[in-house]
């Protein structure tokens, strides 16, 4: 790891008045390379060799009050970071933070089941299914309780003005984002993360203008998307699960509107094993169902509500020695992308290198 010392710098502001900015701390560097080999055991492969490259710049400082402040940047591949959060701790009355995309508030829980890689979803199969998100995509704000027991229970809130999934820039704004999701908010109660037995819920509301989308059949009322969930860990050994809820509230607009999906629901659960300290292993499955109002023909009579269930599940091994970690995952998911027949056979393997 690589410290870079906050330099005094000075600039020539708009009134030809010359600005100081103190050292106020310090900016530490942590990266990782990981090169992957995928294989699809039905589907076209192609060429199943992958590489990802992560820096992670973490800013920590003070200020005069005693309050500190943390700033942290996650820069993946293309040049383009994908996650930021500028964050003050304001001594006993928690955290506020400014986050950009980094899962903050609901989207911080959309599947936390133990694992010793990856979710289930996110080992190579492409099975994308929808996932619980809040405020937590867009540019938002949120606010962190103090950790009030001993096993660091915490109330966490999020605001967006336009929960639009824009990361908006300085001097900006999102404007006329292809979304009709306005304001929202998330609220969570994480209990007990930190001892043995950790429960969680958390609600989401996003306003929702009628009329945009969905082939012009238009939404109405508020999106709500919900979680409860529970981790148990003992000794070397976890085990957790949670359900998931997504009401899109779409509108009814009568015969001859289009197809539209109402909600998701979803569940997941996993259970993980460390071995010795360099070894651990874990299996998990994870489960999303498509609910949506269809119909055959002309008139109300033929209307119906079809469902359509994508079933994953991942058998997950990793070992460190050192700065370096190999990870390997054989998933396999059924209907997946919500396809009926559509089954994925995968394995991927990871080498991992941290600097």
């Amino acid at each position: 790891m690589k410290k870079i010392t906050k330099l005094g710098l000075s600039a020539l502001c708009g009134s030809l008045a010359a600005v100081t900015v103190a050292n106020a701390g310090s900016v530490d560097v942590t990266g990782s390379a990981h090169m992957t080999w995928t294989t699809l055991g039905n589907k076209t492969t192609g060429n199943p060799m992958g590489m990802k490259s992560n820096l992670s710049f973490t800013g920590n400082g003070e200020l005069d009050n005693g309050n500190t402040f943390k700033l942290s940047i996650v820069h993946t591949d293309k040049a383009s970071y994908s996650a930021a959060e500028l964050a003050v701790t304001l001594n006993s009355l928690g955290t506020i933070a400014l986050s950009q995309a980094n899962g903050g508030g609901l989207g911080g829980f959309d599947d936390v089941a133990p694992t010793a890689w990856e979710e289930t979803w996110d080992t190579g199969t492409g099975a994308t299914p929808d996932r619980i998100s809040g405020v937590g995509s867009s540019t938002h704000i949120n606010w962190k309780s103090p950790k009030v027991t001993k096993g660091g229970s915490q109330l966490i809130l999020a605001y967006a003005p336009e929960n639009d999934g824009v990361q908006v820039s300085d001097k900006s704004s999102s404007g006329a984002a292809a979304s009709n999701l306005g304001a929202g908010f998330d609220i969570v109660a994480n209990m007990n993360p930190d001892g043995k037995l950790n429960w969680f819920v958390g609600y989401s509301r996003s306003k929702q203008t009628k009329g945009v989308g969905y082939g012009g059949s238009g939404k109405t009322n508020d999106k709500e998307e919900a979680t409860i969930g529970i981790n148990y860990s003992i000794g070397p050994f976890a085990l957790g699960a949670q359900r998931t809820i997504e009401d899109l509230k779409p509108v009814d607009q009568g015969a001859g509107r289009a197809s539209v999906v109402s909600e998701y629901h979803g569940m997941s659960w996993g259970a993980a094993l460390n071995i010795n300290e360099g070894l651990s292993v874990s299996y998990g499955e994870h489960t999303s169902n498509k609910i949506w109002t269809s119909q055959i023909g002309p008139n109300d009579s033929t209307r119906y509500t079809p469902k359509k269930k994508m079933k994953g599940s991942s058998y997950q091994a990793g070992y460190t020695i050192g700065g370096v970690t190999v990870k390997f995952a054989d998933s396999t998911y059924d209907n997946a992308a919500y396809s009926e027949g559509n089954t994925v056979d995968n394995q991927t393997i990871s080498v991992g290198i941290a600097f």
